[in-house]
């Protein structure tokens, strides 16, 4: 491949890395242990000792905010009073997935409250983690990061993908974390879409269907509960069901050719729990009024009945606006309708209080039997004794220094993340960017008046207060001490386009970092009003327009988000993808810009006029099987 010529550079690395590098091999099955050690009895004597209120109760998970959680703090006592009053089955961990790291102390300190809560609570608690990237926050926890799902389909190993399964059930078990909300089976076939896309381990349906089940068998082995979210499919949206009631036209063909299959992969690889999408399927249930979530023909028909799925269903958290504009009269009812709809767990309610007591009634008036409320809370219960909290809630916290973050792991995200870069087109007159030799003077041209400089490294991102860009300027320095380093947002790019141009002009190589990452935060501020949320914002949009106007040639975009900025800049003639701005992918960038590793990945993604094929097949690929 011409983006690394230098063919001893490449034997070099190759000899390096063979000894780290994960070969293909046969992939586990999911551990038999976990099984063997669970006291089948527990659940049911267990079950036949709670009253209705802590039946009821059992079915709710509420919101853990770690970086709020202290043992005096005002949230806490409210979170630990909540447990004890609505006799709380499970908590979902809410942390920032960036932030400066803490020290050792503060790690503790989560997790020792953590103990504390269990201890405390009359059952125990299910504690569930969004650990889409592995365990997150890493820089409070000190875990191992990994970059977005969609760079494992751009490296496609299978092998990757239960790495990634293994090391994350691993920590999260290691902090007191059981259920990871988590893979997702979406399949992003919709660039628009402004809530999956790099979430996602792609757009083809049969590579996201085998990495979802290689993550769940990787996961199961080591003792984690799974997640295959979100059904019956939100990758074909333009729509964050966070913010607005978001619709999936397709046919049933299209359904069952792209949507359906992952989720059909998980339930084979033996996914724990499937979590229902706010989202309205007009193909599998034509009544307007209601999103999946609430649909007794998607929840229950489909899911359950046709898809023979046994597992524990749950909501996606009920206080989105998707579902909750849905329900502003009566916003109780809508964990009753969910329920009879078939979930059996009931995320995050935006009122609990008035959630539970609807529950309690609908209960009494028999609208929901006895029979349907115990089968349910005996999922729970089950799920519970699976990770052994039958026998034991708490964790060892002086172990935790030794069980997370461990070099060798840190080492497989990494690798993982250097092997999904993806070279999308290449000018053939830029790539990669020379490094200036040890002890060696830059030499600078002149051009009449300007003084040139070598390299210019613009980083595109949200908001320059963040973390994005800053790890990726570090690791630029240091092969090229004398780049010039600009951070731009929309609030600052159109006053500073001028002299952003200017030092374009002036630069020898330009390289622009583009940070679009999909959230429901980036769409409700950053993006907001925008005809395609998932794309740069107007302001910066025109500036980088601009900026490949005048020096496309001598300009390489790293698309440390998206893959899609060639849909709206097709003029882009140099375009390395990353998918995503993790530290790991921030790191890969730099190495691969500069020609150390090789960009081996292929886009998991169809995306216009691209110059490499898309969606390459796995390295390793394994019949499902439960």
């Amino acid at each position: 491949m011409r983006f690394l010529r230098n063919p001893s550079l490449l034997l070099a690395l190759l000899a390096f890395s063979g000894s780290a590098v994960l070969e293909p091999a046969t992939l586990s099955q999911p551990s038999a242990e976990r099984q063997a050690n669970t006291d089948e009895g527990w659940a049911e004597r267990t079950l036949k000792s709670l009253s209705v209120e802590e039946k009821v109760g059992q079915l709710f998970m509420i919101r853990m905010r770690v970086e709020f959680l202290h043992g005096q703090s005002p949230d806490y006592v409210q979170l630990r009073d909540n447990i004890r009053k609505y006799h709380v089955g499970s908590l979902a961990m809410s942390v920032p997935a960036q932030g400066r790291a803490r020290d050792v102390n503060r790690r503790l300190e989560t997790v020792t409250l953590l103990n504390q809560l269990q201890q405390e609570s009359n059952l125990p608690l299910l504690i569930a983690g969004d650990f889409e990237r592995g365990v997150l926050p890493a820089h409070l926890f000190g875990t191992t990061v990994f970059p977005h799902a969609m760079a494992f389909g751009a490296a496609g190993n299978l092998k990757y993908a239960e790495e990634f399964g293994r090391i994350t059930a691993q920590e999260s078990r290691a902090l007191g974390v059981h259920w990871n909300l988590f893979p997702i089976a979406d399949v992003n076939s919709n660039p628009a879409n402004p809530i999956i896309g790099t979430r996602a381990f792609g757009g083809n349906a049969e590579q996201v269907g085998d990495l979802v089940a290689a993550y769940i068998r990787g996961a199961r082995a080591n003792g984690m509960l799974t997640t295959a979210k979100h059904f019956p499919g939100h990758g074909n949206t333009a729509t964050d069901s966070h913010l607005a009631v978001a619709v999936v036209n397709d046919d049933m063909e299209h359904l069952r050719a792209i949507d359906l299959p992952p989720f059909e992969k998980a339930i084979a690889a033996g996914v724990d729990a499937v979590m229902t999408a706010h989202v309205q399927v007009l193909a599998l249930d034509p009544d307007r009024r209601r999103v999946a979530t609430v649909s007794q023909p998607i929840v229950t028909g489909l899911l359950k009945k046709k898809l023979g799925f046994k597992g524990v269903v749950l909501t996606d958290a009920l206080d989105m606006a998707g579902l909750s504009n849905l329900y502003k009269g009566n916003p109780g009812r809508v964990a009753v309708d969910a329920f009879n709809a078939g979930n059996d767990v009931l995320t995050m309610p935006a009122d609990l209080d008035v959630s539970y007591r609807a529950m309690l009634a609908a209960v009494e008036t028999g609208e929901i039997p006895q029979e349907r409320l115990d089968a349910s809370v005996l999922k729970i219960l089950r799920a519970k004794a699976l990770v052994g909290l039958d026998k034991n809630r708490v964790v060892d916290v002086a172990a935790i220094p030794r069980l997370v973050g461990s070099e060798e792991n840190i080492a497989i995200g990494q690798q993982i993340s250097d092997a999904s870069v993806t070279l999308v087109r290449d000018n053939g007159k830029l790539l990669p960017l020379r490094q200036r030799p040890p002890g060696k003077s830059v030499l600078v041209q002149y051009a009449p008046f300007k003084r040139q400089r070598p390299l210019l490294l613009i980083i595109l991102c949200d908001n320059v207060r963040s973390e994005d860009g800053r790890v990726l300027e570090l690791e630029v320095r240091k092969r090229a001490p004398e780049a010039r380093v600009m951070y731009l947002d929309p609030r600052v790019a159109a006053a500073r386009s001028e002299a952003v141009l200017k030092a374009v002009d002036r630069a020898q190589q330009v390289v622009v970092a583009v940070y679009v990452v999909p959230s429901a935060a980036r769409t409700r501020t950053v993006a907001r009003g925008q005809k395609n949320s998932a794309s740069l914002p107007d302001s910066t949009a025109k500036l980088f327009g601009g900026i490949l106007a005048r020096a496309s040639g001598k300009t390489a975009v790293l698309a440390m988000g998206t893959p899609y900025l060639t849909e709206d800049f097709p003029g882009i003639q140099n375009y390395i993808c990353t998918f995503s701005n993790a530290k790991v992918s921030e790191v890969s960038a730099a190495k691969a810009v500069f020609g150390e590793i090789p960009a081996r990945g292929r886009l998991p993604v169809n995306i216009s006029n691209a110059t490499l094929p898309s969606t390459p097949a796995l390295v390793t690929r394994v019949a499902s099987s439960r």
